[in-house]
């Protein structure tokens, strides 16, 4: 999980933590950053005493904090990533980074280009490929689909201009959807840095829905319907998506 450490970061202060993608960025003083990718399980949690957790691996302890001085990295699969970096080196990690999905940037143009550089991608396996969208999770691209009205199986050089602007506000929807929300847990999953639940579940119009809430709201019952695409499960409405 540890995949470089340039220093010890001992006596070391945490300025700001941001997020870029998947990616969450601790700028260190005096010098130096940790770059964590927290996996399918990872998490950081805050506490005012180290906290009993099997799963803890990592743990940063300010001694003259009286409350949430305890900050833990758990990850029960263990598949997260951990970079304790110079600033020398995290300029170079920093600059090897694609654009975030929430960037101004990553706007309708660069995803018309995305598809039109990679025309023979089904569409929601690719919506999960880091360095074309980086940030989108498995939940995600299924709902991203959903709420475009576009089939997951599509193939990207198939998708007209109008239906890309329907992914980009689709994407702009469900990603601040789960900002606002504080992220989203599924059973035994993703706790926020108190260690609560994500509310985000209660916005999901198809995956793991048994309706499609979207026709719900119009008061048709549509059974949605799994699949498997890329090895990862895969949820579309028949009647919303085409």
């Amino acid at each position: 999980m540890v995949k470089q450490m340039d220093f010890d970061p001992t006596d070391f202060t945490i300025k700001k933590i941001r997020r870029h993608a998947k990616w969450l960025i601790f700028e260190l003083a005096p010098h130096g950053y940790i770059l964590s990718h927290l996996g399918m399980s990872g998490s950081w949690q805050m506490s005012h005493t180290p906290l009993q957790e099997k799963h803890g691996h990592i743990e940063f302890i300010d001694k003259n904090k009286k409350e949430y001085g305890v900050l833990t990295y758990i990850d029960p699969r263990r598949f997260g990533h951990f970079y304790l970096l110079t600033d020398e080196n995290f300029k170079l990690k920093e600059a090897a980074l694609p654009i975030d999905i929430t960037s101004p940037d990553f706007d309708v143009n660069h995803i018309a280009e995305v598809f039109f550089s990679n025309p023979n991608k089904v569409l929601k396996p690719f919506l999960l490929d880091q360095k074309a969208f980086p940030g989108v999770g498995n939940y995600m691209a299924s709902e991203i689909c959903a709420r475009s009205g576009i089939l997951p199986t599509r193939i990207t050089g198939e998708i007209e201009a109008f239906e890309i602007q329907k992914i980009k506000e689709s994407m702009d929807i469900v990603i601040n959807g789960a900002v606002e929300t504080k992220g989203t847990t599924f059973s035994g999953g993703y706790r926020d840095a108190n260690g609560d639940k994500g509310e985000g579940v209660k916005h999901l119009v198809v995956f793991y829905q048994n309706h499609c809430q979207m026709c719900l709201e119009k008061d048709i019952v549509t059974k949605v319907i799994k699949t498997t695409l890329g090895g990862r499960g895969t949820y579309h409405c028949p009647r919303c998506q085409k």
